[in-house]
């Protein structure tokens, strides 16, 4: 595949500020899994943005791997229509499409099946030789969490892994749910670091690769002004909001089994958390970075079975309507026990007892079915202590609050008090702020793209490492066995199309807050 270098960095966001030593090195990928809907709609989309902005090494090569029996032009095929649906850069470029598939091709293989491995490593040796691709591997698990120490074995059985000290790279990317509880994670950890080096293996959180999260750490530590108000002396609390207005979309089997806590707290809100609260790195590389979020949450507040209901609320959408649709009840979903107890909504407060954070409470809250789609970090500022006006305007005053907006129309705002024009002292809370679309006039890369390049320059700054997986699960965890000693028979509902029960409301409420309407 010829490298493209016609794009400007003006229109060429991915690439701006990229120097050319940071382009990878040849070498090239397989997919585990490669006829699913992660494949489809984002794995390959996001490799062929990237060969549009020119990132990808000469002869990079894509071989896909499943159960199900196609050809190689049947699987191209596949994959160009998936890119003229999901790809983010339109119109098609036909030209670099053609140049784009020949370097895709396909194997029909069990995951266990030693044959299947030895195919696949005759197929990237054929790579190197042809392409160039020198021996470099980056293996994508798109697969089930239950396949994924067989594959790692039985890569690793089949010599297809390299070692640290081989000039040649071997990296494998896993996707989530990395384990169900601390416990599975961290036996999972340790199977896998059978075979490969830690500093091979990358968890991969998409939320970690959108612009706006990545922002967060230039917005906290490039900004001399907010970083000394970071703390518990000017900051009431935080609010960590992931919404979702769409339901469990035809994953009954899965969802019924995990849940809103398992779902998303644990990994993506839970990697926000960190971001938020970390102190600043010595360095922004990998490992500085890491120690500092795996730090955070170590300091996450243990959380005692008897606690757990004061500290967490649950619910399960009942039937209702989304966007002027109807949707049924979560217990009338396919694949779903009609007794089911897993949460589609769950709240929770988390507090981080280090000196920053000490008596700051993190609020978060996800679920499925409700009224929008939108992830958003809260920070609430303390009000005013004693501002010099009428007791009527002085209660009126609502706190500053710095929103970051993380999807849709990425960006940050920062509320504040202002005074109407006119003869008399009205104020109204104002907003200050940019949205990366009209501010840089670019568009935002896709989390995948920034993701995947990552990995084959061999960066894993924002790939989770073991320690911090297994952190994160430890709080969860504590919450699971709580809510398991309950033995509660009914969760409370909410209509699909609200905001919750309303024992979310009284939740906040006893702690005298409310929950922002992002």
């Amino acid at each position: 595949m010829e490298q493209q270098t016609s794009h400007s960095t003006i229109d060429n966001p991915l690439r701006e500020g990229l120097s050319l030593e940071r382009l990878p090195s040849p070498c090239a990928m397989v997919i585990f899994g490669a006829s699913g809907d992660l494949t489809r709609r984002k794995l390959m989309p996001a490799l062929y943005d990237l060969a549009l902005e020119g990132l990808l090494p000469p002869g990079f090569s894509v071989i896909g791997f499943a159960r199900s029996a196609k050809t190689n032009d049947e699987f191209r095929s596949e994959v160009r229509e998936s890119i003229r649906q999901f790809a983010r850069r339109t119109p098609i470029d036909e030209g670099l499409l053609r140049n784009f598939e020949e370097g895709i091709s396909y194997i029909s293989g069990d995951f266990s099946s030693l044959d299947d491995y030895n195919r696949l490593s005759e197929e990237l040796d054929r790579l190197d030789r042809e392409r160039n691709t020198r021996g470099n591997r980056v293996y994508y698990l798109a697969t089930p969490p239950v396949a994924y120490a067989e594959i790692a074995g039985n890569l690793s059985h089949q010599n297809l892994v390299h070692s640290l000290n081989d000039e040649r790279w071997t990296r494998l990317i896993v996707e989530k749910p990395f384990g169900h509880d601390f416990n599975s994670a961290k036996e999972l950890n340790e199977t896998l670091l059978q075979y490969l080096a830690e500093e091979q293996i990358y968890r991969i959180d998409h939320y970690l690769g959108k612009e706006t999260v990545q922002n967060m750490l230039a917005f906290r530590f490039a900004n001399g002004i907010f970083e000394p108000i970071w703390n518990r002396t000017f900051i009431d609390h935080v609010q960590i909001t992931v919404a979702e207005s769409i339901g469990i979309e035809n994953r009954g089997g899965y969802y019924d089994q995990a849940g809103a806590l398992r779902d998303m707290v644990q990994n993506h809100m839970l990697q926000l958390m960190s971001l938020v609260s970390m102190e600043p790195p010595p360095a922004f590389d990998a490992d500085s970075v890491q120690d500092e979020k795996v730090k955070a949450l170590r300091s996450i507040r243990p959380i005692k079975p008897d606690e757990v209901d004061h500290v967490t609320v649950r619910g399960q959408y009942a039937e209702g309507w989304v966007m002027g649709n109807p949707y049924p009840s979560y217990r009338d979903e396919s694949r779903v026990d009609p007794q089911s107890v897993t949460e589609t909504f769950v709240a929770l407060k988390l507090f981080i007892d280090n000196w920053r954070w000490a008596g700051v409470p993190f609020y978060l809250r996800t679920g499925k079915h409700l009224p929008r789609r939108v992830s958003e970090i809260a920070i609430q500022f303390h009000k005013a202590p004693h501002p010099p006006f009428e007791t009527s305007v002085t209660e009126s005053l609502e706190p500053n609050v710095l929103a970051i907006r993380i999807q849709p129309d990425e960006g940050i705002t920062l509320k504040t008090n202002a005074k109407v024009p006119g003869p008399s002292m009205r104020l109204r809370s104002v907003n200050m702020g940019f949205l990366y679309g009209t501010s840089f006039l670019v568009e935002s890369p896709d989390a995948y793209e920034r993701l995947l390049l990552d990995c084959m320059l061999g960066d894993s700054t924002l790939f989770p490492r073991r320690d911090g997986i297994e952190a994160s699960w430890e709080p969860i965890t504590q919450i699971l066995e709580g809510w398991e000693r309950s033995g509660i028979s009914t969760l409370p509902m909410y209509p699909a199309g609200t905001w919750g029960p309303d024992e979310a409301d009284d939740f906040m409420a006893r702690d005298g807050r409310l929950w922002r309407q992002p």
